[in-house]
């Protein structure tokens, strides 16, 4: 009995494996995994791909868009441009610029109302003021303020905005450079 004890008892030896199958059959499926992983990747990227490709467009999308940008461009010229008033050439001294900077600027401005006679008359009887509010404008500027773009643009909206903003028959709705010249 002391012996039947005993074997009940002591661990059961483990089996060994048979030539190290079981680690063998893992890695299989461990890299058919890993596999079928990467070709899902790859069927997603074509998937993503092809869904691109169709999202691209079509000669007659492109055809569709150039007309309607056509038909725009045409009502932008058909939109009635309001009455003009030309006013005399600036030459300023630009800031900082000790002189040695000059701009030489003709504009017109384009009145707001329909027949803009108010606003003309208005603009008539205070050129004074308005000349010197453009010359104050364009003498505070420095040459790296208009020498570009987007800083005529700006001064522009400056000076409608400025010239607006003491006008009481009408508005302008624009200013035009005829000659805008610095060095």
């Amino acid at each position: 009995m002391a012996e039947d004890k005993a074997a009940a008892a002591a661990p059961a030896p483990a089996a060994a494996p048979a030539s190290g199958g079981s680690k063998t059959n893992i890695i299989y499926v461990v890299l058919i995994v890993i596999n079928m992983f990467f070709l899902a990747g790859v069927g997603w990227m074509i998937y993503q791909g092809k869904k691109k490709d169709n999202a691209e467009p079509k000669i007659e999308h492109v055809i569709k868009g150039e007309h309607d940008t056509q038909e725009a461009e045409h009502k932008e010229e058909k939109q009635f441009i309001g009455k003009v008033v030309p006013l005399e050439t600036f030459i300023v001294n630009l800031a900082g610029s000790k002189g040695r900077k000059v701009a030489k600027v003709m504009m017109e401005l384009e009145l707001k109302d329909n027949d803009g006679k108010n606003v003309a008359d208005e603009i008539d009887k205070r050129k004074a003021q308005v000349r010197d509010i453009i010359i104050i404008i364009l003498s505070s500027k420095k040459y790296e303020e208009v020498s570009n773009k987007e800083g005529i643009e700006n001064l522009k909206n400056e000076i409608k905005d400025t010239i607006n903003s003491f006008l009481t028959n009408g508005k302008i709705s624009n200013v035009f450079f005829t000659e805008f010249i610095y060095n």
